[in-house]
């Protein structure tokens, strides 16, 4: 699998995250696949496992993907993942074994507010 095969399988896999299509949203993960949230502890194992936590997950979201940056196994996507009309900030780094995803840590940001400290010297964007 080269470069531009998986980032096609990345852009597969955000559209049909975005689609809560379950069983697409999942192709990209290998069997044996480890999903890791660091801010929970949380580390679930299996790709069938990562599937039903997120079918079971109650709340309605939607995908916006901000970029995809990455090279032979290590890819790194950057979206926005809203909650229930409540968006938090998400950066996804997934390593590649044998052509699907074997790793994947996701790291969740939530919005805050500016500093009045720096608003001479930043630039307000999104």
């Amino acid at each position: 699998m080269d470069d531009q095969a998986r980032l096609t399988a990345l852009q597969h896999h955000w559209d049909a995250s975005d689609a809560n299509d379950f069983e697409a949203e999942h192709d990209i993960y290998r069997e044996d696949a480890v999903l890791d949230y660091p801010q929970s502890g949380e580390r679930i194992r299996g790709r069938r496992n990562i599937q039903e936590s997120r079918f079971v997950q109650p709340n309605r979201k939607r995908f916006t993907v901000r970029r995809i940056v990455g090279g032979g196994d290590l890819w790194v996507s950057e979206f926005i993942l809203t909650y229930d009309g409540v968006p938090s900030y998400v950066v996804s780094i997934m390593e590649f074994r044998d052509g699907s995803v074997a790793h994947e840590t996701q790291y969740f940001g939530d919005r805050f507010d500016p500093s009045p400290s720096r608003a001479h010297l930043v630039e307000r964007v999104g």
